[in-house]
This record gives structure tokens, C-alpha cells and sequence, in this order.
């Protein structure tokens, strides 16, 4: 087994708990931003939420009576984001900024989404935009490491931003995720280096 496949297996390991938990918790306090998934071996199955329709007709129907409610949009893409209907969260996220151009959060939002559909090119580019506008946001600099990490595999880019995030909150969420992301990263090179002697 190659070296850095070894190291891509237990830093998945590592980012699958912290994703898992990150994940979790963010659905149940719904914050505006979430995480991407670690590798489908690395992550833990997870409970997706259905649909909360109710909810999506009444954002729609809110929207309907005030077609630049940014927020509303906003709100409509967390509701299909929280039941993984990203293609729908995309749309509503793109429609939020279209009015509301300058939120950072709802920009790294979409960033996400465009992540979880396989286009982690489109996320990171996503991601600059939101840090033009805010750039110490915390969340996007976690969620661009991560992209970095599993959507391009590139572990040393991905731990320079979760530095930034260690530096700019280290006590925080973030912060502190951003910290055992960097000893996952840490663990797997360990791992990684005893292999080849």
C-alpha cells in the first residue's frame, strides 16, 4: 500500500468523527454554514432529515409575496440542504446572493452545496468569494480545508487554512475542529512514515 494512501485512510478516519459530529450538531442547531462530508469509507452512515415540506411551502409562499427576500431564499436552501436536496439548495442559495450578494455566510453555504454535488472546483472558487468579503471567516476557512483535503487531496494546502482558523478562534467550534483536523493530519503522516522505514 502506497504511502499516501495510507495517510488519506487515517486522516479520513480522523475527519469522519470530527464531519460526523460537526454535522450533527449543526443540524440541530441549524448554524448557516455545514461542513462537507469526509470519503463515504471514512464517514458513519448518518440519519438524513426528510423534506420538511411544510416548511418549504412556507418559505415559497413568503418568497411568492416578496421575490427579494434574500432570507427567505436563504432559509428555503438550509431547509433542502438539511434533507440533502443540494441541487434545490443550490438554487436558492444562487438567488439569495443574487439579491443579497455580500452575505459570506450564505455564499459558504452554496460553497458546500456545490461540494456535496461533486464540484469541488466550483466550491473553492465559492469559497475565495466569501473570504473576499470576510477573510477571517472562520467556517469558510474550515470548509475550504476541507474540500482541500478530500475534493482535491491535497492535505498540506488543507492544513495551512485550518492553521488560519486555529489562529484567528482557536477557542471556538471551529477552532477547535480546525485542531483535530491538523492532528489527524498529523497522526496519518506519523502513520505514514513508519510504513516506509
Amino acid at each position: 500500500m502506497k504511502s499516501e494512501s495510507i495517510v488519506f485512510a487515517v486522516a479520513g478516519m480522523c475527519f469522519g468523527v470530527i464531519l460526523g459530529w460537526v454535522l450533527a450538531s449543526q443540524q440541530a442547531g441549524r448554524a448557516p454554514q455545514a461542513a462537507p462530508p469526509a470519503p463515504a469509507a471514512a464517514a458513519a452512515p448518518q440519519q438524513v432529515p426528510p423534506l420538511d415540506e411544510a416548511r418549504v411551502q412556507e418559505l415559497k409562499t413568503a418568497i411568492g409575496k416578496d421575490p427579494k427576500n434574500a432570507g427567505a431564499l436563504a432559509q428555503l436552501g438550509n431547509v433542502y440542504f438539511d434533507a440533502q436536496h443540494f441541487p434545490d439548495a443550490i438554487a436558492a442559495y444562487e438567488q439569495s446572493l443574487e439579491i443579497n450578494p455580500n452575505d459570506p455566510d450564505v455564499s459558504t453555504d452554496l460553497g458546500v452545496s456545490y461540494y456535496y454535488t461533486n464540484r469541488a472546483d466550483d466550491a473553492l472558487a465559492q469559497f475565495e468569494r466569501s473570504l473576499k468579503m470576510d477573510p477571517k471567516h472562520t467556517k469558510t476557512l474550515l470548509n475550504k480545508g476541507i474540500v482541500l483535503a478530500f475534493g482535491k487531496e491535497d492535505l498540506r494546502a488543507a492544513a495551512d487554512e485550518w492553521k488560519k482558523v486555529v489562529e484567528l478562534a482557536p477557542d471556538s467550534i471551529e477552532g477547535q475542529q480546525a485542531r483535530r483536523a491538523l492532528e489527524g493530519v498529523a497522526a496519518a503522516h506519523a502513520a505514514g512514515n513508519t510504513t516506509n522505514q
